[in-house]
């Protein structure tokens, strides 16, 4: 990633586009909408692996997802390249998470140990499941589903980039 882009983190996915005026649908990882509010700018990471800034001009919800309308745009044929690209903000730009909750991007690649100090992996993936997130753990020939909840996941240090895990049984015969 370039340095400039170091900073950013991946907040939704742009997922299709909504009517002809050239707003955009996204999926937000978070759900949060004060944080694009706040937003003047925005970072999309394009399909390509390339980095752009926009300036935003509005964000709502709509559905079950969020529009956005970005000030470069008024023609539905003019975005329709933007679909499938990450939406990033800047971590100053965002709240700073609740005691017990990380952002994604800090989880990635965090090494999973077990509470008898077995080394599993690392977080190669995060899977939104619907009732929990689950992190895909990666290392030691094998894959590990391991759900993301609190009598599983029993210490995240983010200064040593490791997760502690409790396995419930057979967790780790599958």
């Amino acid at each position: 990633m370039p340095p400039e882009h170091e900073k950013l983190i991946a907040v939704g996915r742009i997922t299709g586009t909504h009517g002809i005026k050239g707003q955009l649908r996204l999926q937000s990882y978070s759900g949060n909408l004060d944080s694009l509010n706040a937003a003047q700018h925005i970072t999309l990471r394009l399909p390509d692996g390339s980095y752009r800034e926009f300036g935003l001009i509005r964000a709502a919800h709509h559905g079950g997802a969020f529009l956005l309308t970005l000030a470069e745009f008024n023609n539905i044929n003019q975005v329709l390249s933007l679909v499938g690209s990450e939406l990033c903000l800047l971590r100053q730009q965002l709240p700073t998470p609740a005691e017990g909750e990380y952002y994604w991007q800090d989880l990635l690649g965090m090494t999973v140990i077990t509470d008898d100090t077995t080394l599993l992996g690392t977080i190669s993936e995060i899977l939104e499941t619907g009732a929990n997130d689950v992190y895909v753990v990666t290392g030691q020939g094998r894959e590990y589903l391991i759900p993301a909840v609190a009598s599983v996941v029993a210490k995240v240090d983010l200064t040593s980039k490791t997760m502690t895990i409790t396995p419930l049984e057979g967790l780790l015969d599958l």
